[in-house]
């Protein structure tokens, strides 16, 4: 089952992908699950199931695609969780889980622009993949940590690698310098999420191309390492790091800059894509 989040002239809502269409959920089970969130936080997932064959009520072309989750509490991010890309990086390899967080407004969904700053033109791609909590859980083990996720979504983090040498948190989290979706296929569609293809495009140029088996930290570690400090919730978006061919570790560098073209794709996961536009400022006069 592929679950999304989207907007129409409505209104957001959520829903589940039926062929070329979606079948609006928010419509359907709104008054008891208002979001994607609530739906997981509720246990909704078999109600979902169970509308996943019918009609749709909106064609894929026409809707609005939101990041996965967009209310989620948590999106946590994995860094140099690829030795080769911490070895184009010239950064030593962490011993534990290395982690960063982004907020909300700095991801969009698939379709919409991602924004390259006014502050900076050292705009960077990493393709990631991403996971999605679908039960809470504080010192979750790694032997049980599987049966908390509910399902995997490609991942873009974009990197303004200028200002994440100051301040991670900044470099990082830029308005709409990322994004997330299209959509959330869940876990049991998904026999082994180490065992997928990850490939990068710019332009339709291949720039990275990995398996997740490289991943060093698996989901159980992540889930176990960060289960240790903070509960996790239904709808926590966990992104596991991205491998090597990032635009900062080429000579010369390669940046994303208005008017490109930038895609992730992941085998049984599907495509995102997002062009990348200036950023417009407006200055108000006092």
């Amino acid at each position: 089952m592929k679950l999304l989040s989207f907007s129409t002239d409505k209104g957001d809502s959520y829903g589940v992908v039926a062929d070329d269409g979606v079948i609006d959920l928010g419509r359907r089970l709104g008054g008891k699950y208002p979001d994607l969130r609530a739906l997981l936080e509720g246990g909704g997932l078999g109600q979902a199931e169970a509308l996943a064959g019918g009609e749709a009520d909106h064609g894929l072309d026409v809707i609005t695609y939101l990041q996965v989750v967009p209310n989620a509490r948590r999106i946590i991010c994995i860094g140099l969780n690829y030795r080769e890309h911490a070895a184009e990086m010239g950064m030593k390899f962490p011993e534990n889980p290395s982690l960063f967080s982004k907020w909300p407004d700095a991801l969009v969904g698939h379709g919409e622009n991602i924004v390259r700053p006014k502050a900076s033109d050292h705009f960077d791609f990493e393709g990631e993949l991403a996971f999605v909590m679908g039960k809470p859980g504080r010192h979750i083990t790694k032997a049980g940590a599987m049966d908390h996720v509910v399902g995997y979504t490609p991942f873009l983090d974009g990197s303004v690698r200028d200002f994440q040498g100051q301040s991670v948190i900044a470099g990082k989290n830029f308005q709409h310098s990322g994004a997330c979706g299209p959509w959330l296929t869940t876990a049991d569609e998904i026999a082994d999420p180490m065992a997928l293809h990850l490939t990068t495009r710019l332009n339709g140029d291949v720039v990275q191309d990995e398996s997740t088996e490289q991943l060093f930290f698996t989901v159980p570690d992540i889930i176990a390492y960060v289960s240790q400090f903070t509960a996790l919730h239904p709808g926590d978006v966990i992104a596991t790091g991205t491998p090597s061919g990032v635009g900062a570790g080429r000579k010369p560098p390669l940046w994303m800059k208005p008017g490109d073209k930038i895609e992730v794709e992941i085998s049984g996961l599907g495509r995102l894509a997002n062009n990348v536009v200036a950023e417009t400022v407006e200055i108000k006069q006092p």
